[in-house]
C-alpha cells in the first residue's frame, strides 16, 4: 500500500472539504518553470511562504499606505494594510469554503510592487513612464523577473487582478479583490480620524448608520455581508456583497475620495514634496545610467529601482543628492547598478 506524502493528504483533503468552485491545489495551471514538488507544502502553500520571505514584502513595513512617513505607531503602513487585506481575505474563504491558502498568498503579494509614498508615488511614475505604471502590473514583475519567486500561474493571476477594473480569473482572486476594498475603507477610516483629518460624525450618516460607527461592527458587516449574499454561488461574478450593501459600501468609498485622498485634504499636504523626491532621482538615475545601459533599458531599470524604495530610502538617496551636507563617504548606488548590467530586467 502507497504511503501519501503530507502534501497528498492535504490535496486530498481539499477536494473533500472545498466547495466545488474552489481553486484546488493539485489543478493548479503550474509555475512557468517546473520544477519538485514538496513531501510538506501544497503549491499554494509553497506561493505564500516565498511572498513572505522576499525582501520586497519586508520593504512593505516603510512604504506609505495613506500618511506619509508617520511618527505615530499607529499608522497604518502597506504592510499592515497587507495583513489586514489577508486576514480579511481568509475570513471569507474559510466562511464560503475556498482555499485560504491562495487567498493568503495572493493577498501577501498583491501590493509588493507599490511605489514609495503611496499612491503619490505611483502617480508620479504613471506620468513619467512611457506606456505609464500600475503597481498591480508591477507586483507581477516583482515576483516574476525582479525576485524570481517562480510562483503558480493562479496566485500570479490573483496579484495582477486585485485592483478594480481587472476580472479575477479565481473566486480566490475575486475575494482578495473585495477584500482590499473593504480594508482600506475601514483603516483609512480609522487613521483619518486619529490624524484629525476627519471626525466620526462627519462620516454619511446613512452609511453609518447601515454598517455602524463602530470600527469593527462595521468591518464585520461588511465582511458578514460578502459571506451571506456569496455562500452557495457557482460563478466568480457572484462573489459580492448585497446590491444594498455595495451601495453603502461605495458611497462610503467616494466620499473618502472626497474628503481625505483628494489633494486638498490635510492627508495630502506633504505628497507635493514627496513627488519632488520621486521626480528628481527620476531624472537622476536616467542621467547616470545613459553611459552604461542602452537608452531602451533606461526607464525599464530606473523604474524598477525607484518603485522598489522604502519611503525613507528615497528620502534619503533626494537628500544625498540634493541637499548640502558635510563632506563624508557618499553611498553608491550599487542595486542600480546591479539592475542595469543584469540580463534578466
Amino acid at each position: 500500500m502507497t504511503t501519501l506524502t503530507i502534501r497528498e493528504k492535504l490535496e486530498k483533503r481539499e477536494f473533500e472539504w472545498l466547495s466545488d468552485i474552489a481553486t484546488k491545489s493539485a489543478n493548479s495551471k503550474g509555475r512557468k518553470i517546473q520544477e519538485p514538488q514538496s513531501d510538506l507544502r501544497t503549491d499554494f502553500q509553497r506561493d505564500r511562504d516565498r511572498i513572505l520571505h522576499s525582501k520586497a514584502f519586508r520593504r512593505l513595513k516603510h512604504k506609505t499606505q495613506v500618511f506619509l512617513s508617520p511618527f505615530d505607531d499607529h499608522f497604518r503602513t502597506r504592510l499592515t494594510h497587507t495583513l489586514e487585506v489577508s486576514q480579511i481575505g481568509r475570513t471569507i474563504a474559510r466562511a464560503l469554503d475556498l482555499n485560504e491558502d491562495l487567498v493568503e498568498a495572493i493577498a501577501l503579494g498583491h501590493d509588493l510592487g507599490h511605489t514609495p509614498f503611496g499612491h503619490c508615488g505611483e502617480g508620479v511614475l504613471n506620468e513619467l513612464v512611457p506606456g505609464g505604471f500600475h503597481h498591480n502590473i508591477q507586483s507581477v514583475r516583482v515576483v516574476e523577473v525582479l525576485e524570481k519567486l517562480n510562483l503558480c500561474q493562479e496566485t500570479i493571476e490573483g496579484i495582477k487582478t486585485h485592483t478594480w477594473g481587472f476580472t479575477p480569473t479565481t473566486p480566490e482572486g475575486k475575494v482578495v479583490q473585495l477584500a482590499d476594498k473593504i480594508a482600506y475603507i475601514n483603516h483609512d477610516i480609522e487613521d483619518s480620524i486619529r490624524a484629525g483629518v476627519i471626525s466620526e460624525s462627519d462620516l454619511p450618516k446613512d452609511c453609518i448608520e447601515y454598517f455602524s460607527s463602530n470600527q469593527s461592527k462595521r468591518l464585520n458587516k461588511m465582511i458578514t455581508e460578502v459571506v451571506n449574499h456569496s455562500i452557495g454561488k457557482t460563478e466568480i461574478s457572484d462573489i459580492a456583497m448585497s446590491e444594498e450593501a455595495w451601495g453603502y459600501t461605495t458611497k462610503l468609498r467616494q466620499w473618502m475620495f472626497e474628503n481625505v485622498y483628494n489633494d486638498e485634504s490635510m492627508a495630502k499636504l506633504e505628497e507635493r514634496k514627496a513627488r519632488r523626491v520621486i521626480k528628481e532621482l527620476f531624472y537622476l538615475y536616467c542621467g547616470m545610467l545613459k553611459e552604461i545601459c542602452p537608452p531602451e533599458r533606461i526607464i525599464r531599470v530606473v523604474t524598477d529601482y525607484i518603485s522598489g524604495m522604502t519611503d525613507r530610502y528615497a528620502v534619503e538617496r533626494f537628500k544625498e543628492n540634493f541637499i548640502p551636507m558635510g563632506i563624508k563617504c557618499s553611498a553608491r548606488e550599487d542595486y542600480l547598478y546591479k539592475l542595469a548590467n543584469s540580463t534578466d530586467c
